[in-house]
């Protein structure tokens, strides 16, 4: 299922950092140095070798700047996203709602940062299946945003997507599509039908469809998402790949495996050269075209992809204990 992109509180709160008298020199590098490399192991998929690195960073930002500070809410952020990452939804709750208080005060309850903060441990709840849990917050950081962007932003377009998703996990599907239609016609207006944004939203909405058995919809909305990410982010662009795999599901529910094995297939090629041959995604896409073989009977073409899967997952995730 392709979800919204997860914003890191970093980004919400670049402007701010500028403002803020600059530390010695030496410590700051030292911290840039550790939050950047722990992002780019993050979005790599390496959890395990992110992990260190991201609580170092969180050690550093505390340690030098105090727990109040722009600095060390990126770095909570951030740590939090990782643990939620590898499934250790206890340890990411816990830094969520230690850094949420603290976010409201230095930044203020209304700043785009909250908001972020908010947005996340609104997905750590749903994907625990808090439902209740989640949509408040996800509401809550809603309202943030309309006070503060308005109501045509694209962030307004993400939020809405995010409640539409919650609804749709717990079958109140009409609650669902209409959220998702009103997700359109932000981005419509706002970025434009030829948009990936708005390739979303109908992948979205046409995931909907497929539960509900509507296929003939779903399929034409499938469709239409690849042929808008494909021109507006090419062939080798994991949104492209999400939207392969959707409609490649699609087929798979309804027998049609002839029409699912090359789209899975393409899937996992797009996902190994855009994120890389070891990333977690790669796992997924794996498992999903070895469970196609399995409902074939293809049992020895299943095997190797499995054994891969997990090992991509063992190696990323670090051992179980």
């Amino acid at each position: 299922m392709r979800r919204m992109p997860r914003i890191t509180i970093l980004g919400a709160l670049t402007g701010v950092l500028l403002l803020v008298a600059p530390p010695a020199r030496a410590q700051k590098d030292r911290w840039q140095q550790l939050n950047s490399q722990a992002a780019r192991l993050q979005e790599q998929g390496k959890y395990a070798e992110a992990l260190p690195v991201a609580e170092e960073s969180a050690k550093v930002a505390e340690g030098t700047f105090g727990l109040e500070n722009e600095f060390t809410l990126a770095s909570l952020n951030r740590l939090a996203t990782i643990y939620s990452d590898m499934g250790d939804y206890p340890d990411a709750e816990k830094l969520y709602k230690r850094a949420l208080p603290i976010a409201e005060k230095v930044l203020g309850p209304t700043h785009q940062g909250v908001s972020t903060m908010l947005n996340n441990l609104g997905s750590l709840y749903k994907d625990q299946g808090r439902y209740a849990d989640a949509e408040q917050l996800y509401k809550r950081s809603l309202d943030i945003d309309e006070k503060t962007l308005g109501a045509n932003d694209a962030k307004i377009a993400s939020d809405l997507n995010n409640l539409g998703l919650l609804d749709a996990e717990q079958g109140r599907y009409a609650d669902a599509e209409q959220l998702y239609k009103r997700a359109q016609g932000i981005d419509e207006k706002t970025l434009g039908t030829n948009s990936s944004n708005y390739a979303t939203d109908l992948h979205n909405q046409a995931l909907l469809y497929d539960t509900e058995g509507r296929y003939k919809e779903a399929e034409a909305l499938f469709t239409r998402a690849i042929a808008i990410d494909l021109k507006a982010l090419g062939p080798y662009y994991p949104g492209t790949a999400y939207e392969l795999v959707g409609l490649a599901s699609l087929y798979q529910s309804q027998a049609r495996y002839g029409e699912a094995e090359p789209l899975f297939k393409a899937a996992v090629n797009i996902f190994e050269k855009a994120l890389g041959p070891e990333h977690p995604t790669v796992a997924t896409a794996l498992n999903n075209l070895a469970l196609l073989y399995e409902a074939q009977g293809r049992f020895a073409e299943a095997e190797p992809l499995l054994k891969r899967a997990l090992a991509i997952n063992a190696k990323v995730l670090g051992p179980i204990m």
